[in-house]
């Protein structure tokens, strides 16, 4: 490293390190794994690294990412493969039906993807919820730009926000933030977030008309009445609502309960003991996988007609669909959101080795720029170059964490900072922009319209939402 390097030669090189970073995904068209290692590795030569040096500190970063997020997204990935094959998910989208009594059915599939997106990677979520999104479009006559608009903010929000998505995890276990509080508080935010933008948003939406992709909607025709029952989506054997839920929930609560356990229950006591170890993030993900494994055999007839529907094989067991064909499935779906997060991680880990930063964040802090606002802008800047949101959430958790002293931010505080200006310009160069696009049915003029513009508001609608908490001290 370079003892000379100023911070203004310090950003103009993570400048143009992020200029190369989009050459390379959008106009080479390279994968953002090898584009993210190239950056990583030209970054850490500039600093002044050396070879060597620079391909240990993407080893280091690498190695340190993947070793705190991987058997979570792995899980996470198996668990939605038992969602899927068992129903779950639309057994969740009729219970909102029913809830919101077949009105504003928009919100059926925006908060099914909501609550799955917690423990599922955000694209896997987009394939759950698209055809069930559809089918209601259908038989409601709801426009899909509503449908894309606010079923998109509820994934990416929780994506963004509330562990144990991965790239939020990630960045909470970087700064030592509490999971359990930025699980609360994440989900507040998000929550918060998004119905303010619904609110704010939803008569837009409403004006332009865009028909559901035909494939989704096969054999189904609009209900012949406004009435619940004539409006959800019949299909035989569909879970229980709540016990469709508790793939989910299993997880997401025993982590919470760990973390207060950590806090309100005494040393050594077997109660505390026992929350702590069942809300470790890697126990709380299996034991939610176990739950789906038990749901599956409960819901067999409906996994192996699933199963039949999708491969045209009918000579696999439910034993050997259950402990092969869905981990197998759940690993293909797990390995490119390994790789990303984990290079992500390895471009934070070669920024924060930087001395630099730590004069950066005296000049900041100095400038009377809100401290919350500095990973907040930080990250939006780089959700705007970058196109991923973990990999922008990442980068920046990586520049920030050396300025966490002169900046006076919480873990949480600074972390929900990061997951919010991750929202922030979700466009072109996101996998997720175009796959949402596919899947609901819109060009790329709609896809702003619908996908950008709502998360933008989201984004606004988070960052002030966590500076009126930490304002008040809650967080």
């Amino acid at each position: 490293m370079s003892a000379t390097m100023t911070p203004g030669i310090f950003l103009v090189t993570l400048a143009l390190a992020i200029a190369a970073l989009i050459v390379l995904i959008i106009k080479l068209k390279m994968h953002p794994v090898l584009a993210l290692f190239l950056t990583s590795l030209g970054l850490g030569l500039a600093l002044g690294n050396g070879l060597i040096g620079s391909v240990n500190l993407v080893n280091a970063g690498f190695g340190g990412t993947l070793n705190g997020i991987g058997v979570t997204i792995i899980l996470g990935s198996i668990l939605a493969m038992g969602i899927q094959d068992t129903g779950a998910a639309t057994a969740i989208a009729n219970f909102f039906t029913r809830l919101f009594r077949g009105k504003a059915l928009e919100l059926a599939p925006s908060l099914t993807a909501f609550i799955v997106s917690i423990p599922v990677f955000g694209d896997i979520t987009m394939v759950l919820t698209a055809p069930i999104a559809s089918i209601l479009a259908l038989r409601r006559k709801i426009s899909m730009s509503s449908m894309a608009a606010f079923t998109g903010l509820g994934l990416f929000l929780t994506h963004a926000l509330v562990p144990p998505t991965p790239g939020i995890l990630a960045i909470a276990l970087m700064y030592g933030a509490d999971l359990g509080l930025t699980i609360f508080w994440g989900t507040v935010i998000s929550a918060v977030a998004f119905f303010g933008t619904w609110l704010l948003m939803r008569k837009w939406c409403e004006k332009e008309w865009i028909d559901p992709r035909p494939d989704f909607v096969e054999g189904f025709e609009p209900a012949k009445s406004d009435k619940v029952e004539d409006i959800i989506i019949h299909a035989p054997g569909l879970p229980n609502a709540f016990v469709a839920l508790l793939p989910v929930l299993i997880p997401v609560v025993l982590i919470t309960f760990g973390s207060f356990a950590k806090v309100y229950m005494g040393e050594g006591t077997a109660a505390r003991v026992f929350f702590t170890s069942t809300g470790d993030r890697v126990i709380a993900l299996l034991l939610g996988v176990v739950f789906t494994l038990v749901l599956g055999f409960a819901k067999g007839d409906k996994v192996l007609a699933h199963h039949l529907r999708t491969t045209g094989s009918d000579k696999e067991s439910l034993k050997e669909i259950l402990f092969g064909t869905w981990v197998g499935r759940g690993l293909l779906v797990a390995l490119l959101p390994l790789l990303i997060t984990a290079m992500g991680g390895a471009m934070g880990g070669v920024l924060k080795t930087a001395p630099v930063i730590k004069e950066l964040g005296v000049m900041v802090t100095s400038s009377h720029i809100m401290p919350l606002l500095v990973p907040y802008l930080t990250a939006a800047i780089l959700m705007t170059a970058v196109g991923s949101m973990t990999a922008a959430g990442l980068t920046a958790a990586g520049i920030i964490l050396p300025m966490m002293d002169t900046l006076g931010l919480s873990p949480v505080a600074a972390t929900l900072a990061i997951g919010s200006g991750t929202l922030m310009l979700n466009h072109l160069n996101n996998s997720g922009f175009w796959i949402m696009s596919q899947f609901f049915n819109l060009n790329t003029k709609q896809g702003l319209k619908y996908i950008t513009a709502p998360c933008m508001v989201g984004s606004l609608i988070s960052i002030i939402t966590l500076m009126i908490l930490v304002s008040v001290g809650l967080i």
